[in-house]
């Protein structure tokens, strides 16, 4: 994919949100920023451009709509399993959830 088709979208999400809200969306070079703050801030990076589409269409401050939930729980799940000291990102001990090789 060329970067100037690249999209990236940040989520931030609090307790007691009825759901995660977009903070920040781009495309190319913006998108290109949004990455590089997050992974500089120790943010994990979930990559699904098709999933980034639909949720680059939201506002800023939007929440996720309830038709979005199944993919974020699995993005929930990978951040549960991310491992930050690992070059893949994922830890070694956690099989995967989804019942895939992982």
């Amino acid at each position: 994919m060329s970067a100037s088709s690249q999209r990236a979208v940040a989520l931030k999400y609090e307790n007691g949100e009825a759901a995660p809200i977009v903070v920040a969306t781009g495309m190319g070079y913006m998108a290109e920023r949004i990455v590089d703050i997050a992974s500089e801030s120790g943010v994990p990076i979930y990559e699904d451009n098709s999933l980034a589409t639909m949720l680059s269409q939201l506002e800023l401050g939007a929440e996720i709509p309830e038709e979005l939930y199944t993919a974020l729980v699995e993005i929930y799940v990978y951040f549960l399993n991310f491992d930050p000291s690992q070059p893949d990102g994922k830890r070694k001990d956690t099989p995967n959830t989804f019942g895939g090789d992982g």
